[in-house]
């Protein structure tokens, strides 16, 4: 891929089919609202588990053009990372435990790694779970995929939320995910009992929704539904009576959210998209990467949320 210096300051925004995200829509919307309007967003694709030597290319690329200033990564956070890992000079110890990169930044001349998702992901999460619910209910926590969004995900649960589920339960399709994120899990030194489930089939994490008490949270973090059709579960999939049903995915064909709302009345579901994940996710990056303050809350949080609302729909 051939790179071009930037001609204004620059956010770079890594992932599969940036084109289609409201962000490119929103940016520019947030951009004006925040004293940001001479920068721009450009996308990068890579296809899934692209070539190490094409994360090296664009992280250099990023590193040594003056008015390419970060990046939001999604998809690719756990393989730009093994492959970049030496170009960062500064990797915050998020990104260090959990072994990824989801924004890059710099500051004082050096390239800086990020894992925002255990914040942005904790702050979501605690937006859509009520406070106290699983210390009422004794509900577990079922992440589908052992990716990037699953590690953080399972990190705040572990280690900042205040009421914990009783268990955690982590599906994906492949043994290597499930054992890294076990490794990972080992170094939190973490208390709470954890299931790994190998799941090469929708069928088998059907069988672990049969299993939840009621009122257990179910995470799509698979991207199936965005990256890639489909779902992880099939239509014979029972959520948990009373639970709540997480898709991380706001758009594509979206079959896990369209799976959780055909129940949603018979099981009592609580049922959310990634919009909110999406609008801290970004935000976080954003606050990073051109050194400004954003609130995580409250009128400001709420007016950049209309914002990016009313620009996702022009």
């Amino acid at each position: 891929m051939t790179y071009q210096p930037a001609t204004r300051p620059t956010l770079y925004f890594i992932g599969v089919t940036t084109g289609k995200s409201s962000i490119m829509k929103v940016f520019p919307a947030w951009a004006r609202a925040l004293g940001l309007a001479d920068a721009v967003i450009r996308g990068i694709d890579f296809p899934l588990h692209a070539d190490p030597a094409a994360y090296r290319e664009a992280v250099t690329f990023l590193r040594d053009d003056p008015l390419s200033l970060g990046a939001l990564v999604t998809t690719h956070k756990i393989d730009l990372f093994h492959a970049c890992r030496d170009l960062f000079d500064v990797i915050d110890p998020h990104a260090a435990l959990m072994g990824e990169t989801s924004c890059i930044s710099k500051a004082g001349g050096r390239l800086v790694c990020h894992a925002k998702d255990p914040i942005s992901s904790g702050l979501a999460f605690d937006a859509f779970v009520p406070d106290g619910h699983f210390a009422r209910t004794g509900a577990e926590l079922f992440s589908i995929g052992a990716g990037g969004s699953t590690i953080a995900l399972t990190w705040h649960a572990m280690r900042a939320r205040r009421d914990r589920p009783s268990r955690i339960i982590v599906s994906n399709r492949s043994k290597a995910r499930l054992d890294e994120i076990r490794r990972i899990h080992g170094e939190m030194d973490a208390d709470l009992p954890v299931d790994y489930v190998l799941a090469p089939n929708p069928a088998d994490n059907d069988a672990v929704l049969a299993g939840l008490a009621p009122g257990s949270v179910v995470v799509n973090a698979t991207g199936l539904g965005k990256d890639a059709p489909g779902s992880p579960l099939t239509d014979a999939g029972r959520f948990p009576q009373g639970g709540l049903a997480w898709d991380l995915n706001y758009r594509g064909d979206l079959v896990f959210l369209d799976q959780a709302r055909r129940q949603q009345a018979a099981q009592g579901l609580t049922v959310e998209d990634g919009w909110t994940y999406f609008i801290h996710g970004w935000t976080q990056v954003i606050a990073e990467v051109f050194h400004i303050p954003i609130p995580t809350a409250g009128l400001r949080f709420d007016d950049l949320s209309r914002i990016a609302a009313e620009a996702a729909k022009g």
